[in-house]
């Protein structure tokens, strides 16, 4: 994931990476639900990592199996598989058949929808899409809309009109990614209260070089965060511990579901992280999160020569 990289790790010393407190929206919403349990869900973006062989997947593993033993060591993940090609039923079937019936596959919309038509004239697009992905039935998670970045506060109408056509049992969440969504004082407040009116949850990206996108306004009494790291830096470290209290206050005000989603520019370190994460979450919130079981290194084959010292 390229959004909000900086161009070394040295120009992160400089970077606040303080969480800003609650929106004042947050923290009615959660005041008006308050979920008597709180699900939380933790997975990466995508499973086809052939670097992650000799790490969370076993030696040898064929990539076909990839997602069979990804599922093993995460309950969900953020689809964007499904932004690059329109899916097809037989696709999602096959994906749906390597899982158990607890994970969640969290698709993102096709670009043809969000960048290219710009989410107009879309309805035999979205009807092709969601017709595909409702193949995973009870692996179903939220829909992830990304409008294009260039879409800002003078399109919220096109975005509310896109929200409004999709059927009412779509579980969804918005992320919006132009600057003036932020910068603009009205336009985040009509942007987000837009949101909360068609019960559209909110997106929140905790990236190095977009700290306005870490806005902390929830639109529904759950959330949906994109977590990039830097590498393994000291900083993803404290910058998980950061949001692992966060999450734990959210749970204590009785927010309903917490979907936690860990990036890194190059994603072949994101295992590590959950790692570290995972344990103290559960510990924090009193969840039951899978934990990442990384290959244990096999012993080392004896020499002949040491083989004879043996006998």
């Amino acid at each position: 994931m390229q959004f909000g990289r900086v161009e070394t790790q040295t120009d992160l010393t400089g970077i606040d990476f303080t969480l800003p407190p609650d929106h004042p929206s947050t923290t009615a919403i959660l005041k008006k639900a308050k979920a008597s349990e709180t699900q939380v869900y933790v997975g990466c973006a995508k499973w086809g990592r052939p670097d992650w062989v000799g790490k969370i997947y076993p030696p040898k593993t064929k990539a076909g199996d990839f997602l069979e033993h990804y599922a093993r060591h995460f309950n969900c993940i953020e689809l964007n598989a499904t932004f690059y090609r329109m899916p097809t039923k037989a696709q999602i079937k096959g994906w749906k058949s390597k899982v158990g019936k607890d994970f969640k596959f969290c698709p993102k919309f096709v670009d043809q929808i969000t960048h290219i038509k710009r989410l107009k004239e879309t309805k035999e697009l979205v009807d092709r899409f969601l017709e595909a992905i409702y193949e995973f039935q009870e692996n179903l998670g939220p829909l992830f809309l990304m409008p294009h970045p260039q879409m800002g506060p003078k399109h919220l109408d096109t975005i509310e009109a896109f929200i409004a056509s999709l059927p009412k049992d779509v579980h969804l969440f918005a992320e919006y990614r132009h600057k003036d969504m932020f910068a603009d004082p009205a336009a985040f407040d009509k942007a987000f209260t837009m949101m909360e009116r068609h019960q559209t949850g909110a997106v929140i990206t905790d990236a190095s070089a977009r700290r306005d996108c870490v806005h902390m306004r929830l639109t529904t009494p759950e959330v949906f965060i994109r977590f990039v790291g830097n590498g393994l830096h000291p900083t993803d470290f404290t910058r998980v511990d950061a949001w692992i209290d966060r999450m734990a206050s959210w749970k204590q005000q009785g927010i309903k579901t917490l979907w936690f989603f860990m990036h890194q520019h190059e994603e072949l370190h994101s295992p590590e992280l959950c790692r570290y994460m995972v344990p103290r979450l559960n510990k924090a919130l009193g969840s039951r999160v899978i934990e990442p079981k990384f290959v244990e290194p096999s012993p080392p084959t004896p020499t002949k020569k040491a083989k004879s010292e043996n006998r």
